[in-house]
């Protein structure tokens, strides 16, 4: 459930270290447009918090006992989730992008970073570091199936490009200065992207594109 216009956005912190859940706290108290409403030890433990507290985003760790943070962000519905990741190389993370969180993070991020992600998560964006993403892809590459975009996908050759661009990690600013178009332009085309092939935000438009051989571990797209 979204927050309402003007009210602050209401986070959820999920990490089985309470160090970490008070550092965190410390730094987004501060803010006055974002809320701690919630906090949990475990994935389990988040879901039955999430079945009584309205939250709009949620960090999520990633390696936890008992339920991770790749399985209860699948079982997820309404919130946004941010994953948090103690190294830049870590498989769970990337599962967890495919089960739909909107990004990733490392623990150590910046606290500026970590209030911006907050921020462009709960607007609806995507928030991953291109490099990192790109770095923990092609590790697991030769693990990735073989497979092409599916029949009857549709995809124009223009948000074809569009989704290469994304996958090699450029902005919608940089896209549109690419491509000579508007950002909003941009946008309708990556929201069609999504819609066509079912996927829920830049994130996974990301993983697919690698997952599909469209973008190979030399990053550069395939022919």
């Amino acid at each position: 459930m979204s927050g309402q216009e003007g009210a602050p956005i209401r986070v959820m912190l999920v990490d089985d270290q309470e160090l970490l859940r008070a550092g965190f706290r410390m730094v987004l108290a501060a803010q006055p447009d974002i809320e701690v409403v919630a906090e949990a030890g475990d994935g389990a433990r988040a879901l039955e918090v999430l079945r009584g507290t309205d939250v709009d985003v949620v960090l999520m760790d990633v390696r936890m006992p008992g339920m991770d943070g790749v399985e209860a962000t699948a079982r997820i519905q309404g919130p946004k989730v941010l994953i948090l990741t103690t190294f830049d190389l870590d498989e769970y993370a990337l599962a967890a992008v495919k089960a739909g969180a909107s990004g990733f993070l490392l623990k150590d991020v910046p606290p500026d970073d970590l209030l911006n992600a907050i921020r462009a998560v709960h607007a609806g964006d995507a928030v991953m570091a291109p490099s990192t993403l790109r770095r923990m892809l092609d590790r697991f590459a030769a693990n990735l199936p073989d497979q092409d975009l599916p029949d009857g996908a549709g995809l124009t050759p223009r948000e074809r490009e569009v989704l290469l661009m994304v996958a090699r990690g450029l902005s919608n600013l940089e896209i549109a200065a690419a491509l000579e178009v508007a950002e909003a332009t941009v946008k309708t085309h990556l929201g069609r992207v999504l819609a066509k092939l079912g996927l829920r935000d830049r994130a996974q438009a990301v993983v697919y594109a690698y997952e599909a051989r469209l973008v190979v571990p030399s990053h550069r797209p395939r022919a």
